[in-house]
């Protein structure tokens, strides 16, 4: 079977594979796209918060919390039919068990520049004095998948770019030669000047190399609970932090409210390699529908009392990976790896849809200079 030819491959459509594939097509004639479900952006893409981040989030490590605010307006610009903005976001802070208290976080916002204001009576009830030392309002949209993935595929048809959907990579092997190949579960082949592996849980399934020389990879099988939430906090996101704490808030493409649990929310924790059982490829269809929205909402409750009527519709669960040690301070580094044996071939690991951004600039530096 004689083997095509490409100046550059993306495998994986989620959305840095497509944007990335997008971009490439400004300096490539002939990039190809594949990605193995039958659509894109449908995996880790979309079992998610579908929060865009404004630096809220990241209280332990500033300079994630800058590049998320500075994103968040490049992100808004070009994608803005995707931004969700109809609703009062609320970011309480936790009086007990909390790793950062208010004058932290207070300390953050004006650092970085992000805009707080306090809170109305009103929705101040809503919060268990008890449990919660103070509540901001704060100004972080959420997007919508749907429409994200409607603005994108546009983007990659208006570039050209060849997308070959419902095809699996079995291996990237041309790891020693002058330019890589890649190899499809068929049995093709695929010969390229670049290829880009953005297929975040499976980066080190797909290079044969020596795994000392490979990222070390963590993972979670993680359950996004889809809820209808009360009517009193129908047009609110509430966030309490930041610790074993939990989120709630919109998910526009179902019209429902995503809840999620920094202690329920991962059902299995592994490290690369730790256990053979634990293959990203297929432990997410390990988890049978045992769902832990009891234990979330549970909790939840206890700082919000209204969500103890909080309806659970359904849950979505995938695979979220992240670099080791990030889990101390939150960090959310974006990982752009060489292969040691041919630089042509780039893993990519983001971690949040809107530090895209921050990707393009290390990639520009990385084509200049090859």
């Amino acid at each position: 079977m004689p083997s095509e030819r490409a100046d550059a491959i993306v495998i994986g459509g989620g959305f840095y594979g497509c944007c990335l594939a997008v971009y490439l097509r400004r300096r490539f004639a002939k990039v190809v796209l594949f990605e193995r479900e039958t659509a894109l952006m449908m995996r880790a893409s979309r079992v998610n918060q579908a929060r865009l981040h404004n630096g809220y989030h990241y209280p332990r490590s500033f300079l994630t919390a800058a590049r998320s605010h500075t994103n968040l307006t490049a992100f808004r610009e070009q994608y803005t039919r995707a931004v969700e903005t109809g609703f009062r976001h609320l970011y309480g802070i936790a009086r007990r068990d909390s790793k950062v208290g208010r004058r932290h976080f207070e300390h953050l916002c004006k650092t970085v520049g992000m805009p707080m204001r306090p809170v109305p009576a009103k929705l101040m009830r809503l919060f268990n004095p008890r449990l919660v030392e103070a509540v901001y309002e704060v100004e972080e949209p959420a997007f919508n998948i749907d429409s994200l993935r409607e603005i994108v595929a546009r983007q990659l048809t208006e570039a050209s770019v060849d997308i070959r959907l419902a095809t699996d990579i079995r291996a990237i092997i041309g790891i020693t030669g002058n330019q890589p190949v890649i190899e499809t579960a068929s049995g093709a082949t695929m010969t390229a000047d670049w290829v880009f592996n953005c297929t975040y849980a499976d980066l080190n399934r797909l290079i044969a190399a020596d795994p000392a020389s490979q990222p070390t990879l963590a993972h979670q099988l993680a359950e996004v609970a889809l809820i209808e939430p009360p009517e009193e906090l129908r047009d609110l996101g509430i966030t309490i932090m930041d610790g074993p704490f939990f989120s709630v808030m919109p998910f526009p493409s179902e019209n429902l409210h995503s809840l999620t649990h920094v202690r329920y929310t991962p059902h299995l924790r592994w490290t690369e390699g730790a256990d053979p059982r634990h293959n990203p490829a297929m432990i997410a269809t390990q988890c049978n529908g045992s769902s832990r929205f009891a234990w979330m909402v549970r909790d939840a409750t206890r700082y919000v009392p209204a969500m103890a009527r909080a309806r659970h519709i359904r849950s979505l669960y995938d695979i979220k990976t992240l670099l080791t040690g990030t889990q101390v301070d939150d960090a959310r580094p974006i990982l752009v790896h060489h292969e040691a044996q041919n630089s042509h071939i780039v893993s990519i690991l983001g971690s949040k849809i809107d530090n895209i951004f921050d990707v393009y600039a290390s990639l520009e530096r990385t084509l200049d200079e090859s």
